[in-house]
């Protein structure tokens, strides 16, 4: 008897032990299930405010190229020092506006006066000569007829009155020359403008192709910017750009004048110049940012930052008969609004006028029921 009762005492605790476990494995669920209701409690309803809803609608979507650059003058001159010498007079500063032909400023013509008056003396002391060649040939022409001088003797005086006559030229080319080099004496403007830089002052001594005064022609300016090889193969010519300028409150419009056809070595882009709409504050030298506007067209779309992601998969979340749903989409192509704003193009999964959750209002579960609250009214002012 004792021997029964110590085979079956293990297998009695055993199943003891068993028993106690299932009962506390029971307790646990119905605790879970019991809080379950006071969880669901806490997330079932979410308050939004008309600023959490972005509306589905059709909007004009405008694809855009970012760019930036320095505003350059179309039409630039830089007034050099043609001959050497000491700048005599410079009439001109920093700011002035000058007329193309104005005289700006004088180099000493001393030196280059006294080459022409010789370069003229030489030119009539060959003219001399050549009227002598030619008045010999003439009465060697007449004693070669009546047989007095041998042909050879015309021969000669035929060469000397156009070795003669050579001179003469050369003589003249000289005096060309010599007027000339007196004529760049004066410094002229070669444009219209205005005078943006003076680089010497008046006693000093230039070299030829010495910097005198640079001229910038402020009616017509133009931004060069450079678009990724891949942006620039749909940019047409006429293309709309918005330009911001640092100092200026309101953007300026700009059109794509010419494209480049080359890249530029080392990062591969392509020049891009458009030309800028007029404005009294604008300078040389400024720098602008801004974007070409080069396609535009009507979409559904939301704003980009309400479409979420999940697993390789775009969704959004939709307030449809006051609960929250979860809806799977297909965007397309991402673009910009009149005001700047990024919207992406939705091309499935929403229909026109529905209310979708912007990025504002978090992660918010599925199926929750939401409720539409009114502004502040001193949110509203």
């Amino acid at each position: 008897m004792n021997h029964h009762i110590r085979r079956t005492l293990p297998w009695l605790i055993l199943g003891l032990l068993l028993l106690g476990l299932v009962l506390g494995v029971i307790r646990a669920v119905k605790a879970r299930q019991a809080l379950a209701p006071a969880a669901a409690t806490v997330v079932s309803l979410v308050e939004l405010a008309p600023t959490d809803l972005v509306k589905v609608q059709r909007q004009d979507m405008s694809r855009r190229i970012a760019i930036s650059g320095t505003l350059k003058a179309v039409h630039t001159a830089q007034v050099k020092a043609k001959v050497a010498g000491e700048l005599r007079s410079l009439e001109v500063r920093e700011g002035e506006a000058v007329r193309a032909g104005q005289v700006l400023g004088r180099i000493d013509p001393t030196e280059y006066a006294a080459r022409l008056r010789q370069a003229l003396e030489q030119a009539a002391s060959a003219q001399a000569q050549l009227d002598i060649a030619e008045r010999t040939l003439a009465n060697n022409r007449a004693l070669a007829d009546q047989g007095f001088i041998s042909r050879n003797a015309l021969e000669t005086s035929m060469l000397n009155a156009a070795a003669a006559r050579a001179a003469v030229q050369q003589a003249q080319a000289g005096v060309d020359l010599a007027r000339k080099a007196l004529d760049d004496t004066v410094l002229r403007a070669p444009i219209a403008g205005q005078v943006s830089m003076r680089s010497a002052q008046p006693g000093e001594r230039v070299g030829v192709e010495a910097r005198i005064v640079e001229i910038v022609d402020l009616s017509r300016l133009e931004l060069e910017a450079a678009v990724r090889a891949d942006e620039v193969v749909e940019l047409r010519v006429g293309a709309r750009a918005r330009l911001r300028v640092d100092g200026l409150s309101e953007s300026i419009e700009a059109t794509v004048t010419r494209i480049n056809p080359s890249t530029q070595a080392g990062t591969r882009a392509v020049p891009v110049y458009l030309a800028v709409q007029a404005h009294p504050a604008l300078r040389h030298g400024m720098f602008a940012t801004g974007h070409i506007e080069w396609a535009s067209r009507q979409a559904l779309a939301v704003p980009e930052s309400a479409v979420r992601h999940d697993q390789g998969r775009s969704f959004v979340l939709v307030l449809h008969e006051g609960r929250i749903e979860r809806r799977d989409v297909l965007v397309g192509e991402s673009g910009s609004t009149a005001d700047g704003q990024r919207i992406v193009e939705i091309r499935s999964g929403l229909s026109e006028d529905e209310q979708v959750l912007s990025a504002s209002v978090g992660a918010v579960r599925e199926g929750v029921r939401a409720r539409l609250t009114a502004l502040d009214p001193l949110q509203q002012r």
